[in-house]
């Protein structure tokens, strides 16, 4: 294994296909250069077990030096904002989820997500009905024309954030998203900055919201954030802006990314999309073996640990940069058989798409179900589809992978 293999991960001309460096890389399932970069763990057994660990921090804070750590600074270092729950261990990253759970999920809000179902078929079907009424059947975009702007109107309605704002955040969306990357030639000066501005923007942006939403609340997220006093008490009013601009961003650029990887494994794989056509529920197993197959988060690069910890012989030491290859992992021939096979009919599919542990994907049970909708709608209603280009144009980060653009042209558009 060359010591450079981290920056040919990194490195655009291997977005396409990455797999084939996860597999060097899990030949040594702890890789570390020796010169100060991070500890990279590439095997399932390992990470899995690293996801659960009380020693794993996600706490930038915790980092001895970030000096070699081709990511450099933390997206929130340097700004007015709190981190995110997301980038916190506990007590405060279990009571932040704890409070940001209340509207959203089980068990105060069990129906929330099942609840958005009919507005969620209706909201695909307009998307592929706007795509008909375009005429241009010859060459569709699957990204901008229906991947990017479903999971975005979603969010928006469901953080009560208005739909013509749209356009505002999704700039800093794509900011923070590349703040995320690991790019070693960028200049970090400009490269932290950039993500630094868009993060105060929309915090400014959201802090108008919420002052509205406590003058006169809602049913949306938003304005349960901003009122709700329950048994761990009331989010302070950064701990909302926090906690709204990561659903905000989370909410849509995972999801996208799934769509779209979807959709372009199931045009190559002609047969599988020819079985969701007929039978919509096979939509359930697919997006699960897509979340091990082409994950749209493909590395955990911002962990630490607490202490001196040993994995697979290696002792990492305390305040060490640790990255979890998610997607590596995902394929590792030691937990699953023929792992480079795309098999929705696999049986035993505990994959790593989601993450695992207190830090677990948030909000997977609407992606899921996005996904779920998404992928049977345009396999039922897309006339023998077909890429117009593979492999497409990727984004260019190495973290959040997915195609930048998805080509495709069809014959036509069932009602």
């Amino acid at each position: 294994m060359t010591p450079d293999i981290l920056r040919e991960i990194i490195d655009y001309a291997n977005r396409a296909d990455p797999y084939p460096l996860y597999e060097e890389l899990r030949k040594t399932p702890v890789f570390h250069d020796g010169n100060g970069g991070p500890y990279v763990v590439s095997t399932y057994y390992e990470i899995q077990s690293l996801l659960h660990d009380p020693r794993i921090s996600s706490d930038a804070r915790n980092l001895k030096s970030t000096s070699q750590d081709p990511l450099g600074q933390s997206e929130e270092e340097g700004t007015a904002l709190p981190p995110s729950f997301l980038k916190l261990d506990p007590p405060d990253h279990d009571r932040l989820r704890r409070m940001t759970n209340r509207p959203f999920g089980p068990p105060h809000a069990p129906h929330r997500v099942h609840d958005m179902l009919g507005e969620l078929t209706g909201l695909v079907g307009e998307l592929v009905d706007g795509i008909a009424r375009t005429g241009n059947l010859d060459r569709i975009d699957l990204v901008d024309q229906f991947a990017y702007p479903f999971p975005v109107t979603v969010i928006c309605r469901l953080l009560g954030v208005p739909h013509e704002d749209e356009p505002r955040f999704h700039l800093w969306a794509e900011k923070l998203a590349a703040s995320l990357d690991p790019d070693p030639d960028a200049d970090p000066a400009l490269h932290g900055k950039g993500a630094m501005d868009a993060r105060m923007e929309l915090g400014m942006y959201l802090a108008g919201l919420i002052e509205q939403r406590r003058k006169d609340p809602g049913d949306d997220m938003l304005s349960q954030l901003a009122t709700a006093d329950g048994p761990d008490g009331s989010m302070t009013t950064m701990e909302v802006l926090s906690t709204a601009a990561l659903l905000l961003i989370a909410g849509h650029e995972t999801t996208v990314n799934l769509i779209t990887n979807g959709m372009l494994t199931l045009l190559r794989h002609p047969d599988v999309l020819g079985r969701l056509r007929e039978d919509p529920e096979l939509s359930v197993p697919i997006v699960e073996e897509l979340l091990r197959y082409e994950p749209p988060v493909q590395l955990l690069p911002q962990r630490s640990t607490l202490s001196d910890i040993e994995v697979a012989g290696v002792t990492i030491p305390k305040g060490a940069s640790l990255w979890l290859m998610l997607a590596s992992g995902n394929r590792d021939p030691n937990r699953f058989e023929n792992p480079e096979r795309f098999d929705p009919d696999r049986g035993d599919i505990q994959h790593l798409g989601l993450g695992s542990g207190i830090h677990s994907c948030f909000g997977a049970p609407l992606a899921r179900q996005e996904a779920q909708l998404a992928l049977s709608e345009l396999a039922r209603r897309l006339e023998n589809p077909r890429l117009l280009k593979d492999p497409p144009e990727y984004r260019k980060n190495a973290v959040l992978r997915g195609p930048r653009h998805l080509l495709v042209s069809c014959e036509g558009i069932r009602s």
